[in-house]
């Protein structure tokens, strides 16, 4: 893999992918929509080249493909937006890698399993039992009947610079600022957050070689702990000592009546009580060790990078 095209490099995973490949010293095209935000990014990066455009162009996907080995796909639409576009841009997508003869590499979620209740591993069969879960399968099942070489990876909620619309996010944004925040779910059950710098290695390890390619890969975090274990590591990295509040189904809900994200987000909630967990061991046996940050060296670096972000504001 010499030169790669990311769609949603302006997102969390994204650009921690984008670096990632430039460390690989592969050349890296960063699509998004928002040209500033791309600049902001990457600005230092000789091998990113910036192009902003819409991912549900398939004019501006191809001519921002052109060359590229390897299309990966990290964009995530707002949630209520998922019925009208995460299909519609993966045609899209898939069209473009046919034009190119390129391969695709898939950011999934864990979405598409829908409940289990032991460790998920890649050949358990995919239930979906929620309206996105069923959407993501699709996008799936579109990769795998295009004939285009594929890498499906799923991952759970991760972490970690610039990835701010996760649930975890919710949580650190307010910790910069030294103000009371919220944690979403209970805080006595063991779940697992995924720090995107090993998220983004992991992927970019499969992508790099034709014998991982059509197949499913699960990446886990490297450790599960509770919401009050997570309070525990923030307030000892960072000396935070502001209250943390849990919020519920019903706290969503609420705020669901005037954000339509979190409207939509009610039916995801299943996943704070009864997380999917993910079994690397395929991963293990076939690649070599999964990469494991710790959540305490993970969050640092996230807060880190925030509060730099906000001086240079």
């Amino acid at each position: 893999m010499k030169n790669a095209l990311v769609i949603g490099a302006s997102g969390g995973i994204g650009y921690a992918l984008a670096l990632e490949l430039v460390s690989k010293e592969v050349n890296v095209v960063a699509f998004a929509r928002r040209k500033n935000k791309l600049a902001t990014l990457f600005s230092d990066q000789d091998k990113v080249t910036i192009f902003s455009g819409d991912a549900l162009n398939h004019e501006e996907v191809s001519l921002a493909a052109k060359g590229v080995d390897v299309i990966f796909h990290a964009i995530s639409f707002p949630y209520e937006e998922w019925s009208e576009k995460h299909v519609a841009c993966m045609k899209v997508i898939i069209s473009v890698a046919k034009q190119q003869q390129a391969k695709i590499a898939l950011v999934d979620n864990i979405y598409a399993y829908g409940k289990q209740a032991r460790v998920v591993t890649e050949d358990v069969e995919k239930k979906p039992n929620t309206k996105k879960g069923k959407i993501r399968l699709e996008m799936e099942t579109k990769i795998k009947e295009s004939g285009i070489p594929y890498l499906i990876v799923h991952l759970p909620d991760f972490y970690g610079p610039n990835a701010d619309n996760t649930i975890l996010a919710a949580t650190l944004r307010n910790v910069v600022d030294q103000k009371g925040t919220i944690f979403v779910g209970p805080m006595d059950k063991r779940r697992e957050f995924l720090f995107t710098n090993d998220g983004a290695k992991a992927m970019v390890t499969l992508a790099s070689s034709e014998k991982y390619y059509n197949q499913n890969w699960n990446i886990p975090s490297g450790e599960r702990k509770t919401g009050a274990e997570i309070v525990t590591i923030i307030r000892n990295v960072n000396g935070y000592k502001k209250p943390v509040r849990s919020i519920g189904k019903s706290m969503i809900r609420f705020l669901g009546l005037f954000n339509p994200s979190m409207k939509e987000m009610v039916e995801m909630m299943y996943l704070t009580k009864e997380p999917v967990l993910l079994s690397g061991m395929k991963y293990q046996r076939e690649v070599g060790e999964v990469p494991a940050t710790s959540l305490e060296e993970g969050i640092s670096a996230t807060l880190r990078w925030s509060e730099e972000r906000k001086s240079e504001q």
